[in-house]
């Protein structure tokens, strides 16, 4: 696998170190892990959970939507500094993480139950993708359409590598980008027009009522539990470590360390701008046409609901415009998440000592199966569970749960386990403390949550559990419950859902 060759290599003596870049141009041509993982930020937590937040709650939120995209960037960084500098994978780092062991860290068990969410989030966009291409007059069932996707992405990956995912990726970004601006600004010749009172209202630091689906969208807004843990897979495969060499302890290389975290900072900030561009696009189109006309976005006419957003700012071709952009943003996630979920379960192997590779030659075999049997998951997923929103929402839990322990993991690696000529200084420790408190409420509140939903369930013993279109919790008979689950994907649901 490229990801450890490039770890393995960073360690090693025998690998060419290289100067970090001195001008704009190479810097600019240095950067690509940013825009990989923003490629895969830009897509269910962006185009699905941040429209629906919009769409329920207006304007009020879009100060809290801002936040969640930069206060992220501190961990990204952290995170990537350690990789770069000790030549580790993200999981290979993590279980360094003191605490109780079984196997590997204790922090190593939660990832995994993330990582096992982040398929049903992955469910839930090929559903969504499916309906797109219905929606556009292709005649195939959802199921039909949800195959082809999965085993085009499992093919591409198969064949490709680092510069065709960074290809591709860079590319997506640029059109659903584009699109989204666009359409914002198109909104100025309708009646759902953005005023500047609407903008203010949204900055007013106020709060809802109904928090759960804002701290959903906090989970994978901007920079997302699993794109913090990507970030460093594709720092090291793009040869950040491998440019700046094994630690011999000299000033040589830190000075190299210390150019090549410029690189990484910039990658990191510039990918934010962009991502947060587009992630508050989506949220005020939600917010000032959605929310204005009372749409409900919910499971059953999710790709339609979101369609009337482009609607209203480009007229009949506004549905085109959608669909196009739509199919680029739900498919580079994919896509991209494919990738780099490979990545992870075949470091995961290794580390768990279920399949060990001899050598780079295998592990990179075992990236490839891991490519082509992921999108396979998603496929069986959604056949099992046709529900798209409320699989994002359900994948979107699970990672803002995650996040106080990733933040836990970075303050441990920046006061414990940076070099101390490489520590930066303490405005941006005191942000990524500040960062990390936010992250760690935020998942504080989600524990809270479940804990008080799991009571409800038990109060009524013949009850289970549904979150429908409006994601409040409802109480239902087994029977109906049976009832409410068809194989046949959206056309035989109501938007209700069995969550376990």
């Amino acid at each position: 696998m490229a990801m450890t060759q490039t770890a393995d290599d960073a360690q090693s003596h025998q690998v060419e170190t290289q100067d970090p870049p001195k001008t704009f141009g190479g810097l600019v041509r240095q950067l690509g892990p940013g825009l990989i993982v923003t490629a895969s930020i830009v897509g269910s937590g962006e185009l699905i959970v941040t429209t629906k937040l919009g769409a329920d709650v207006g304007f009020v939120l879009l100060w809290f939507i801002i936040l969640g995209c930069i206060v992220k960037v501190f961990v990204q960084v952290e995170l990537g500094r350690f990789a770069i500098t000790h030549g580790r994978t993200t999981l290979q780092a993590l279980n360094t993480v003191p605490g109780p062991r079984l196997v590997v860290s204790w922090i190593i068990w939660a990832w995994v139950a993330m990582y096992i969410g982040t398929f049903f989030q992955l469910a839930g966009i090929v559903g969504a993708i499916g309906g797109v291409l219905q929606l556009g007059g292709l005649n195939l069932t959802i199921n039909q359409s949800a195959l082809l996707i999965t085993v085009s992405c499992a093919i591409l990956l198969l064949l490709g590598r680092y510069r065709l995912v960074e290809s591709v990726s860079t590319t997506m970004v640029a059109l659903f980008t584009v699109f989204t601006i666009l359409a914002v600004g198109a909104l100025n010749w309708t009646e759902y027009a953005i005023t500047s009172a609407d903008l203010m209202g949204g900055l007013r630091f106020q709060l809802t009522d109904d928090f759960m689906v804002a701290f959903a969208a906090f989970g994978i807004i901007g920079v997302g539990a699993s794109e913090l843990i990507y970030y460093p897979y594709w720092c090291l495969e793009k040869g950040y470590a491998r440019s700046v060499g094994p630690n011999d302890g000299s000033q040589e290389w830190i000075t190299r360390a210390q150019g090549w975290m410029k690189v990484l900072r910039a990658d990191a900030w510039v990918s934010m701008i962009v991502y947060t561009g587009a992630t508050v696009a989506f949220y005020m189109l939600g917010a000032a046409v959605l929310h204005g006309k009372g749409v409900n976005v919910d499971n059953k006419d999710l790709i339609p609901s979101l369609s009337e957003m482009y609607s209203e700012s480009f007229g009949q071709m506004g549905l085109w415009i959608f669909l196009v952009g739509a199919f680029v943003v739900l498919y580079s996630t994919v896509f991209i998440a494919t990738a780099s979920n490979g990545r992870l379960l075949a470091d995961a192997l290794g580390l768990f000592r279920l399949i060990q590779a001899r050598d780079q030659k295998q592990q990179h075999l075992l990236t490839k199966i891991s490519c082509v049997a992921l999108p396979l998951i998603y496929l069986l997923l959604f056949l099992v569970v046709p529900e798209p929103l409320t699989l994002v929402i359900m994948g979107a839990i699970g990672q803002a749960l995650m996040l106080p322990l990733l933040c836990f993991a970075s303050l441990y690696f920046h006061h414990r386990k940076t070099e101390e000529r490489l520590r930066p200084n303490i405005l941006w420790t005191l942000g990524l403390w500040t960062a990390s408190l936010l992250m760690i409420i935020a998942g504080i509140y989600q524990i809270r949550e479940a804990a008080s939903n799991a009571m409800e369930k038990f109060r009524g013993p013949d009850a289970a559990w549904v979150m429908p279109a409006e994601t409040t919790v409802q109480l239902i008979s087994p029977e109906r419950l049976i009832e409410e689950v068809s194989p046949n994907g959206f056309d035989n649901t109501d938007g209700e859902f069995p969550a376990s």
